[in-house]
């Protein structure tokens, strides 16, 4: 491909994007993988050069724009080469148009720009924006950290979770034989901080109540050397059935599956009431602390989705509480940088709820932020979390 044919490639993906962006369809790496498995006449140097053309575009435009070429020409008035690709010769993009409006430079949609700003500060913010890095968890069911960084000479030690490496971005971490061995799991040292704050045994009996594809899961379980009740449970039937071949592979046995109808997830675990020494929240979300991995995600978040989802956590909090015997612990989580799915949602369950005590012996990092911590990617190197601990009395 040409460089004038990539930048074309790269309108023609954003278009996707935008698009999907609008009508709460596929995420842009799954639209990305899609468009060249279809256009095998691209090399690897043209997968690569669209792609962060694509990132490039994605990540300066805070707000939604109008098509994929708008926002290619925002970046191309700031980019003389880029601009210069537009010289509209076969299969390439039409020339500038003096005139021709290009989307406006911008961290995040201005309504959201006044919600995290007072929280992370100008340079806060642009982290959240900024590539994330690869992290591992290692599998201490099967070997230890040290074994991994012997046998992985490019990793390195994750500075807060004592369970975790970090590796140079494009490592091909699951075509290697300790990912195939089950020796390692690509996890965020966010999540693993997360996890840990459980301080799941052997023993307890643990719900993973949002469990998901089970990242987690497989870290309570590790932490629980086998022994005990773990139950995962989620309303996604097709998420949670990537569990089984997950724990195999990590070599776990005896993970409890529930599948819960929405808004009546309580009637398939009401034989837990009570009887839970941990139960893990990891609730949906807007995602914010993601936008490093996912930046077209500030594209999709609305006031009424962030309303809809704080709705949620509410009532998750409420349920998953129910659940926690006297003396043990909800762990509450959210990916998220915003007051009111973090801080906030905790602080006004702490409030509404008899009984319940904030145990704010976390980990080390993250800020003090109301009953909990927040992690967040300029302070800490993770994606953005906010973590509680609430101990029932």
């Amino acid at each position: 491909m040409t460089p004038q044919a990539r930048a074309q490639a790269a309108i023609d993906l954003l278009d996707e994007i935008v698009a999907s962006a609008r009508d709460a369809g596929a995420a842009a790496d799954t639209l990305i993988a899609r468009y060249f498995k279809t256009r095998r006449y691209a090399g690897s140097k043209d997968r690569r050069a669209v792609r962060d053309l694509v990132y490039r575009a994605i990540r300066r435009a805070g707000e939604r724009p109008a098509n994929g070429r708008a926002a290619l020409v925002g970046l191309a008035r700031e980019d003389a080469s880029l601009a210069a690709l537009f010289d509209g010769s076969l299969h390439c993009p039409a020339p500038i148009a003096p005139d021709e409006a290009g989307s406006p430079a911008s961290a995040l949609p201005a309504w959201l720009a006044e919600k995290v700003a007072p929280i992370l500060g100008e340079s806060g913010l642009a982290a959240l924006l900024e590539r994330a890095s690869l992290d591992l968890r290692v599998n201490t069911m099967r070997t230890d950290r040290d074994a991994m960084l012997a046998a992985l000479p490019e990793a390195k030690a994750t500075a807060h979770s004592p369970i975790g490496l970090r590796l140079p971005e494009g490592t091909k971490v699951e075509a290697s034989p300790e990912w195939a061995q089950g020796l390692i799991e690509i996890q965020d040292e966010g999540s693993q901080l997360i996890s840990l704050a459980t301080r799941a045994a052997a023993g307890m009996t643990v719900l993973d109540l949002c469990a998901g594809a089970g990242g987690k899961t497989l870290a309570l379980a590790a932490m629980m050397g086998g022994g005990g009740r773990l139950i995962a449970a989620d309303t996604d039937r097709s998420r949670l059935a990537r569990l089984a071949p997950r724990a195999e592979r990590a070599g776990v046995t005896g993970i409890e599956n529930r599948l819960l109808n929405p808004n009546r997830e309580g009637d398939a675990i009401a034989d837990l009431m009570g009887g839970c020494d941990v139960v893990l929240v990891d609730a949906p979300c807007s995602g914010t602390g993601t936008w490093r991995r996912n930046p077209e995600a500030r594209w999709r978040l609305t006031p009424d989705r962030l309303a809809r989802l704080t709705a949620i956590q509410s009532r998750l909090l409420d349920l998953a509480f129910t659940l926690v015997k006297p003396g043990g612990a909800l762990v509450y989580a959210v990916c998220s940088v915003l007051d009111e799915e973090g801080a906030g949602q905790a602080q006004a369950f702490v409030d509404r709820t008899a009984g319940v005590q904030a145990d704010k012996d976390l980990f080390t990092t993250g800020a003090y932020r109301g009953p909990g911590k927040l992690l967040t990617p300029e302070k800490d190197g993770t994606d953005g979390f906010f973590v509680a601990r609430l101990i029932k009395a």
